[in-house]
């Protein structure tokens, strides 16, 4: 995962080594460059910068060091408290740094108290727009994890009015149709993520599995070599080309030509 332009190197090397001199800002900024290029380092100083009275922007520069490193459970500690510090503080950044949390939890596999953290940021009513409605299909994930469908859907009829653009609004929508068994709205849906992202493997994946579904094989099989061309080292690709295997074992040989 990249959460910093590689365009702040530059500026990483000309950082100073020790931001403790700086104001909240510049230090904040510095901990984030460092935390792109060492994020070990920068886990030590965002913790001396929390332990010296750093708030807020102390944790939070903790928590990307930790996302850097893929310590996602540590990650989520990192925003949640940053998230009740903003609360304290009344600053105005709880509910983006709950959506962070909630993220975390989600890459720990941790479904429960990530939807909790999308709980506290949508009900905030910090969000709106577009950030709204990310908030919203990120909660949807989490319930489709607790195996709560009827909020999943919910939460992503919401996130379509909001983000109608997002061909992941779109894709995640299609496949909670698939699984509810409702696929007309499978089949609506996925056309929608196929306009707005037809290079996609995990789109084209989706397309193969609901067109299987609905009796067109041959659409699902174009569909899956589709994910396997424009992706071919996803996880996306790797699934077409197993159910690819699936389909054609159990696709009757055609019958060879009479003599």
């Amino acid at each position: 995962m990249t959460l910093f332009p590689l365009i702040l190197a530059a500026a990483l090397a000309a950082a100073p080594a020790e931001p403790a001199q700086l104001g909240d800002e510049a230090k904040y900024d510095a901990c984030v460059m460092l935390a792109a290029g060492d994020p070990e380092k920068a886990v030590e100083q965002a913790n001396a910068w929390r332990i010296a009275g750093g708030g807020v922007p102390a944790r939070q520069c903790l928590a990307l060091a930790y996302v850097q490193q893929q310590r996602w459970s540590s990650a989520a500690v990192a925003f949640e408290q940053a998230a009740r510090d903003s609360e304290m503080a009344q600053d105005g950044r709880s509910p983006r740094l709950w959506v962070q949390a909630g993220n975390a939890r989600l890459a720990a596999k941790e479904a429960q108290p990530a939807r909790n953290a999308f709980d506290k940021a949508l009900a905030s009513g910090g969000l709106d727009g577009e950030m709204k409605g990310e908030a919203h299909l990120d909660r949807a994930r989490a319930c489709v994890a607790l195996g709560d469908m009827a909020a999943a859907r919910g939460d992503l009829d919401a996130a379509l009015k909001l983000v109608p653009d997002d061909p992941l609004g779109w894709l995640l929508s299609a496949t909670l149709a698939r699984k509810m068994n409702d696929l007309p709205r499978a089949q609506k849906d996925i056309a929608e993520a196929v306009k707005r992202s037809p290079d996609d493997a995990s789109v084209a994946l989706e397309a193969g599995n609901i067109a299987v579904l609905t009796g067109a094989p041959d659409a699902a099989r174009a569909a899956w070599q589709g994910a396997i061309a424009s992706q071919p080292n996803s996880d996306a690709a790797k699934a077409a080309a197993e159910a690819l295997k699936a389909l054609d074992a159990d696709t009757p040989a055609a019958a060879p030509p009479k003599p």
